[in-house]
């Protein structure tokens, strides 16, 4: 009887080995009229916490850290290399109690604030909109206003879009943005009508908010909307469909152009966990957060359709990222945390999803851009490094603005215990040089997973790839080791009559890109 059982465990495990061994057949449609993936998707966040703006973006003037007008120069190139297509500011919850007339005119007369939502720090609003504003210019990217209507009015929100707007002499508010140093106006197209209405933004319910929300609306432009502005209104957290239906329902599609979705993963927001030295129950758990995301885009952008089935109203998912436990002896207020290959794999796998909704999402904010959460720079005086999850968003800026190809495949399952989930994620798309480009994430903490990509159809005759991976899935990059994890070359893929073979390694992300 033993050795039957010892038979049959040897022949279980070989069996589970060969079905880990298949080959993920992935299928794409090069005939389908895939929508246009917008390089929105892959925004950023800059909050008014810990260190994210000063001592991250903004060192001042008298710095000697190299900055122009205060802003840190490394910051801007290490951005500028990653393409971020735009920059959402001043908040997060802090943009509800920020009045934007506190941060212009001479610095010395400017009010100080005490930051009640993140570590009751002293704010000077040495950083405001002409820095801000100024900075997004150095960084050539656009700028996401958030508006304050927890504790603003919508004089207030009309003013400052009159203050950054309009062009000089046209009224008293850009008079008064010309009396402190700038003439002409500056691009400003994303506004945000407040912030998690439903929590920290004034812990209101949707039908209020939607009241709230169609009255700064309607003040904040002209009723043909005819200067383009994006009015986006503050969507739900995570599954809460019913503040999705009331906003849809109660808004009139003249007053709104997006709508916003937060979603975090966290295992559990009493007891976060590390963000190194992390168990592989939490690994997965994460995991299985982050992977949530598809369920959440595809519920909310179903009651979207019922009520907008044209698709006029945009789902912008400005709050995203993994959240865990700071740094041991850091401020629990800063939210200062180290980026691994966890998050490689978190970031990986949510731009996919992203990239396969971009029919509705249209913009995306990782949250947040330095310092702070899952962020993409991290600095320490004059040093600065960059993350595993920086080296994901560079690696997938070949999809901003491309055609997305819709794929179609079973993936092979990434097994914890008694749990499931799918160990490999893909999306594709083609850019205006004619170029394919396939961005492949395998979350398997342990096994490799073989793929075949059928690409006849494309007529391709080489490919290339980059690779991220590491040892561990902690491993990260210190300021003694900044390049601990970086992307190489992946020579791992094989083309053969139109068909792209590889193995996709434990925890990596693979992006190819297939020419003619």
């Amino acid at each position: 009887m033993n050795r039957l059982r010892t038979s049959l465990s040897i022949f279980a495990l070989l069996f589970a080995g060969n079905i880990l061994a298949q080959t993920t057949i992935i299928k794409a449609d090069p005939a389908a009229d895939g929508p246009t993936i917008s390089k929105h998707i892959y925004g950023h966040f800059a909050e008014h916490l810990g260190r994210c703006i000063y001592g991250g973006f903004y060192v001042g003037e008298d710095s000697e850290i190299p900055n122009t007008a205060g802003v840190r120069m490394d910051v801007v190139e290490a951005l500028k290399a990653m393409k971020i297509p735009n920059l959402r500011w001043p908040g997060g919850c802090f943009a509800d109690t920020y009045h934007w007339k506190d941060g212009i005119g001479p610095k010395e007369d400017r009010p100080s604030i005490l930051n009640i939502w993140w570590g009751n720090v002293r704010e000077d609003n040495s950083f405001g909109t002409h820095e801000f504003l100024n900075m997004c210019e150095l960084l050539e990217t656009e700028p996401y206003l958030s508006a304050n209507v927890g504790s603003g009015t919508p004089q207030e929100f009309a003013d400052w879009i009159k203050y950054t707007t309009h062009p000089a002499g046209s009224s008293p508010m850009p008079e008064l943005r010309e009396k402190n140093g700038r003439k002409e106006p500056w691009k400003v197209k994303f506004w945000g009508v407040g912030n998690e209405a439903w929590g920290c933004g004034g812990n209101m319910t949707p039908e209020y908010y939607s009241d709230v929300y169609r009255r700064f609306s309607t003040f904040s432009t002209d009723w043909a909307n005819s200067d383009g502005l994006v009015r986006i209104a503050s969507g739900a957290s995570s599954s809460d469909y019913n503040w999705t239906e009331v906003l849809m329902k109660n808004i009139p599609k003249n007053l709104i152009e997006a709508i916003a979705l937060h979603h975090y993963s966290v295992i559990d927001w009493g007891n976060k966990g590390p963000a190194t030295g992390f168990t592989e129950e939490q690994y997965f758990t994460i995991m299985e957060r982050a992977l949530h995301m598809e369920e959440l885009i595809v519920k909310h952008v179903a009651i979207m359709d019922k009520y907008d089935p044209e698709k006029k109203v945009a789902l912008f998912v400005d709050e995203w990222g993994g959240w865990y436990d700071v740094e041991p002896g850091t401020n629990p207020g800063f939210l200062y945390q180290q980026n691994t290959m966890r998050d490689a794999m978190v970031a990986g796998v949510t731009l996919n999803i992203f990239n396969n909704h971009a029919d509705r999402v249209k913009m995306a904010n990782l949250a947040q851009a330095v310092n702070v959460l899952q962020a993409v720079v991290l600095t320490e005086g004059e040093r600065m490094l960059l993350t595993p999850t920086y080296h994901v968003m560079k690696m997938y800026n070949v999809h901003h603005e491309a055609q997305l190809v819709p794929l179609s495949f079973v993936a092979p399952q990434f097994i914890y215990e008694d749990r499931e989930l799918p160990a490999v994620s893909a999306s594709a798309s083609v850019d205006a040089e004619n170029l394919l480009h396939l961005s492949l994430v395998n979350i398997d903490s342990r096994q490799s997973h073989t793929v075949e990509i059928d690409l006849s159809a494309f007529d391709l005759k080489k490919i290339s790839g980059t690779i991220l991976s590491g040892e561990s899935l902690d491993d990260h990059n210190t300021f003694d080791s900044p390049e601990n994890i970086t992307t190489k070359a992946f020579n791992g893929a094989t083309l053969t009559n139109g068909k792209v073979k590889l193995s996709l390694p434990p925890f990596s992300v693979v992006v190819l890109e297939g020419a003619k």
